[in-house]
């Protein structure tokens, strides 16, 4: 473990010493357990893989999901480069489906897609068609699908960036179209990543707020009594300090195994002052509490 720890941390062109609290480079992690093992989904080196661990401290890279060139629809002749962010797997419906960000935003629109996987690692097949694009002020950036489960209702999140706005989506039972749209408020200082979970018969939205490779970046969340508002803000929850900057794009993760909640969750590692910041991102793990009225504590960075 030590050694895979070691290794890492020299691919990241990071002292040991300044990454031993975060698992690996990357970005915009999603989480899940299944299979008797945790799985991180991040953004990095242009594909989307699976990387998982039985400890939640080594990782292991597995293989490629998918690539650029696995999806059909990608109209390579208007853009001179694509990219592919933002990932983010879900169990439902008794299957396994991967949401993924399309770029640019112009001169193509911005797209979010969706694949069909055997399982948690994979392999990953493209639906064949974008689920949403982007357009008129919306980026369609960042998908988060968060499945009720009182009524089983699969919603959308998305979007951000230019614009800044939040919209939501039901989506139909076979998880790879859109039933229709919920309108909801775009909370306060919202910027992307929004990320939906509930506890306690209590919904929490939270998303981050700033610029992405800047100081300012940061977590914020609000509450509500259904999955689309009317949110209830509770204010920053993770925020940059000096040993680790620009904390966000998360996920929140409750181990099956005793109960514990988790939010995963990428920062800048070893940089110094207000940005921008140039490098890899590092992902990090940590556990969260909640306080009696069910407000979430605001998270320390370790």
């Amino acid at each position: 473990m030590r050694a895979a720890l070691l290794l890492g941390a020299l691919l990241a062109g990071i002292p040991p010493a300044a990454s031993a609290q975060s698992v690996f480079a990357g970005a915009d992690p999603d989480m899940e357990a299944a299979e008797g093992r945790y799985w991180i989904y991040p953004t990095g080196g242009g594909v989307l893989a699976a990387w998982s661990s039985s400890d939640r401290v080594a990782w292991t890279r597995g293989e490629t999901l998918l690539r650029l060139e696995d999806i059909s629809w990608i109209d390579d002749d208007r853009a001179p480069r694509h990219h592919l962010w933002a990932p983010d797997m879900v169990q439902a419906k008794g299957g396994w489906y991967l949401y993924y960000s399309v770029g640019p935003q112009n001169p193509t629109p911005s797209r979010i897609g969706v694949a069909v996987c055997k399982g948690p690692a994979g392999p990953c097949t493209d639906s064949g068609k974008p689920l949403i694009t982007g357009g008129e002020g919306f980026e369609a950036i960042d998908p988060a699908v968060f499945v009720d489960p009182k009524s089983g209702t699969p919603y959308l999140y998305a979007g951000g960036s230019a614009g800044a706005t939040l919209r939501v989506w039901v989506l139909r039972p076979d998880m790879l179209g859109v039933d229709r749209e919920v309108k909801v408020e775009t909370p306060p200082g919202f910027t992307e990543g929004a990320f939906m979970h509930v506890r306690n018969g209590v919904h929490y939205l939270s998303w981050s707020s700033g610029r992405w490779d800047s100081s300012s970046y940061q977590v914020h969340y609000a509450v509500a009594s259904s999955p689309t508002g009317p949110w209830r803000h509770g204010g920053p929850l993770l925020v940059g300090d000096r040993h680790y900057r620009g904390p966000g794009h998360h996920a929140f993760f409750e181990d099956p195994k005793d109960g514990t909640w988790y939010i995963a969750y990428h920062r800048w590692e070893g940089q110094e002052g207000d940005g921008p910041y140039r490098g890899e991102r590092r992902i990090a793990i940590q556990k969260i509490a909640y306080g009696a009225d069910g407000a979430i504590l605001p998270i320390r960075m370790r």
